[in-house]
């Protein structure tokens, strides 16, 4: 089969959430090309990391940027990829709160030869992104990706309401902003290493990262487009229900959930929450 026509390409590239299109797998094979791809994933689901293995072996991409990973652990990362445990042991990978490393070990050796860059801002700057916001920790660059512009207020209630319910509604509300002010904190640092590894590798890149992160209206993906709009990217999602209304990635997934997940309420639930 043909790759997506440049007209659709376009259309994906420059289109925000505007443009949604379900996908199967086989189409991972024969994406269109683009400077940046944004691969996301709920972390925990099998199905999606070989998915995203099976993308970066088409893409064949010069760079790889991982949301798991700060300056620490690439520094730390062996030269031999194939070396699974040497891998997870040196990045302290899941001492980290990451799920099993064995699911992402596939999407690094898709492409033996792709530069890794750090997505993860790192623990204390997230921290401090909580007291004193997004902009005051990412440094020179924050106007750039947005982060000294306020979100609009419907955005805003958005994305708190989102946060509130990824944790079981039991997060005190004054805490929310500050949350907010993490998360875009995240995105804007998956953005600006995208950016990095293209203008040091030349491209294609690979984002990988949690699919809220890829989202095109406000993740990542609508920061690279500020900070460069003559860069093309696509945003695939993963998911694991029926969305409702038009998913915000240019092409998205539908999969099986994970069987055996733990109840992410029960910690809460526990506390008291």
């Amino acid at each position: 089969m043909k790759r997506l026509a440049t007209g659709l390409l376009l259309c994906l590239a420059c289109a925000g959430a505007a443009w949604s299109r379900e996908i199967g797998e086989d189409t991972l094979d024969r994406l269109p090309q683009v400077d940046v791809f944004f691969l996301g994933e709920i972390h925990d689901n099998p199905v999606h990391h070989r998915h995203q293995a099976r993308a970066v072996e088409a893409i064949r991409p010069a760079a790889l940027v991982f949301e798991m990973l700060g300056e620490p652990q690439v520094a730390a990362l062996p030269e031999d990829r194939g070396d699974a445990r040497a891998m997870a042991l040196a990045t302290e990978w899941e001492a980290r709160g990451w799920p099993d490393f064995a699911m992402y070990h596939p999407i690094f050796t898709a492409a033996p030869e792709a530069r890794i860059y750090a997505g993860d801002p790192g623990l204390t700057a997230v921290r401090r992104a909580l007291r004193e916001g997004a902009a005051a920790v990412f440094g020179p660059e924050a106007g750039r990706f947005g982060l000294t512009t306020p979100l609009p207020e419907a955005q805003q209630a958005e994305r708190e309401a989102d946060l509130q319910a990824a944790h079981c509604n039991a997060l005190p509300g004054e805490a929310l902003p500050g949350m907010v002010e993490a998360q875009r904190l995240r995105d804007a640092a998956l953005a600006q290493a995208a950016l990095l590894a293209l203008d040091e590798t030349g491209g294609p890149v690979v984002v990988i990262a949690g699919v809220e992160h890829v989202r095109t209206d406000l993740g990542a993906p609508a920061l690279l487009r500020g900070a460069a709009p003559g860069v093309t990217f696509l945003s695939i999602g993963q998911m694991e229900d029926i969305p409702t209304g038009r998913p915000p990635h240019h092409l998205w997934l539908l999969t099986e959930g994970v069987a055996m997940r733990e109840d992410p309420c029960a910690v809460f639930e526990t506390q008291g929450g």
